[in-house]
């Protein structure tokens, strides 16, 4: 145990940390959020001498650090509401697991469960829908929140963002809608879309996702996966490149074929989506985008969400171990190197039938219970308890 002392400095918003007992090579670093929304405790091994002073900024990097709602004792508005505490030093992670909240931007109720989720410590980052109705609302509580954000290309369901395309383009349908889900396929299968037009309305969602954030995404995938489909995945890593967004996803997951939760119609569906995702590696390297070593959250969905069910992906996960590509560089001393994963989340409450949706009203699922029921496991302490028993660390894109 260390006990940490901390001086209030509003106007320069930073800690100043003493450390009161020889703590080897380890300094910690905070951050925090205004509000008495959770802290994060940070703790990257350095050289340091037995006893050392370090001023600590708001934006510190959360790299090798433990999630820990709560933690600082803040009172409302961030004021500290004590002078000294004790806290537990946490070992080098085994993994860094980025948890992202799908589809923020779908309706009121979404963003709120979504919200919920990060403030509880559930989620460390989502992904944003600009063209859904509650978008704007979405990026306005990210910022709030200071939550980390992402962009969740859209080309499969609702009204393009890029008015040029709304009307009389290969990407909708009569109605003016995206083709949908299957339909997106089915019309690339018959080569019957434009990937000047894919490559048109992935920009203007990239330039509506600084609009209304400030900021180009963080990273940027595909809603229903579509980023790693024939074709679509050479225009999407195109635009990555030149707008230098660094990440996505690679819907690979380790235990989908031996997983008995996975209903036989998804499993098929899956299975082509991991085809396409194993297919579209190459694609992504070439261009220079990189995606974490594991990707979680097919075996994980809707009802399929509970502890025991996300104790076996992280098992599957950290038993995949680090890629090649990132073992050179994550590799440090005598430690081994650190697994990175993301888990593909969908928590919120189940939308009204009116309200939401990207243009064509709310879906089947965003309707249904399985939003809130993963919402009610994110929340679960016993998996922020599993989290904290197998070494995994939460975090953001930016921190990987």
């Amino acid at each position: 145990m260390i006990q940490l002392k901390y001086i209030w400095t509003p106007p320069v918003n930073c800690f100043v940390v003493y450390i009161l007992k020889n703590c080897g090579s380890l300094i910690l670093k905070f951050s925090w959020r205004l509000g008495g929304t959770p802290c994060f405790l940070q703790q990257r091994a350095v050289k340091s001498s037995p006893l050392r002073t370090t001023p600590l900024r708001l934006a510190a990097s959360r790299k090798y650090g433990s999630f820990s709602p709560g933690l600082c004792g803040f009172g409302p508005y961030g004021q500290p509401c004590g002078i000294q505490w004790t806290s537990t030093i946490m070992p080098q992670p085994r993994m860094m697991l980025v948890v992202t909240g799908d589809d923020f931007g779908y309706c009121p109720r979404r963003n709120q469960g979504i919200v919920e989720s990060f403030q509880a410590g559930g989620i460390s980052n989502v992904s944003l829908l600009v063209n859904a109705s509650a978008a704007k609302e979405a990026a306005d509580l990210a910022k709030r929140h200071n939550i980390p954000m992402g962009l969740h290309a859209n080309l499969s369901e609702g009204v393009p963002v890029c008015p040029s395309l709304q009307q009389a383009s290969t990407l909708v349908n009569q109605r003016g809608f995206f083709h949908g889900k299957m339909g997106f396929r089915q019309a690339l299968e018959r080569g019957q879309l434009s990937m000047k037009q894919v490559e048109v309305e992935l920009r203007a969602q990239v330039r509506l996702f600084r609009e209304l954030t400030g900021h180009l995404p963080h990273h940027m995938d595909g809603h229903q996966h579509v980023h790693v489909l024939p074709e679509v995945r050479e225009v999407f890593a195109q635009v990555l490149s030149d707008l230098k967004i660094t990440y996505t996803r690679v819907p690979v997951e380790p235990g989908l074929h031996s997983c008995p939760a996975v209903p036989e119609h998804l499993h098929a569906f899956y299975t082509e989506v991991e085809k396409d995702a194993l297919d579209s590696i190459p694609v992504f390297t070439r261009y220079g985008i990189r995606w974490p070593d594991v990707y979680l959250g097919l075996t994980t969905m809707g009802q399929n969400m509970s502890v025991p069910n996300l104790q076996r992906a992280l098992s599957h996960a950290l038993a995949a171990g680090p890629s090649s590509r990132t073992t050179c560089s994550s590799a440090s001393g005598s430690h081994p190197p650190v697994v990175t994963a993301e888990l593909m989340v969908h928590p919120g409450y189940p939308s009204h039938p009116q309200e939401g949706g990207c243009g064509e009203g709310p879906d089947d699922f965003s309707q249904s219970a399985d939003r809130q029921h993963e919402l009610s496991v994110l929340r679960d302490p016993s998996l922020l308890a599993l989290y904290n028993q197998e070494r995994v660390q939460l975090c953001a894109f930016k921190d990987i």
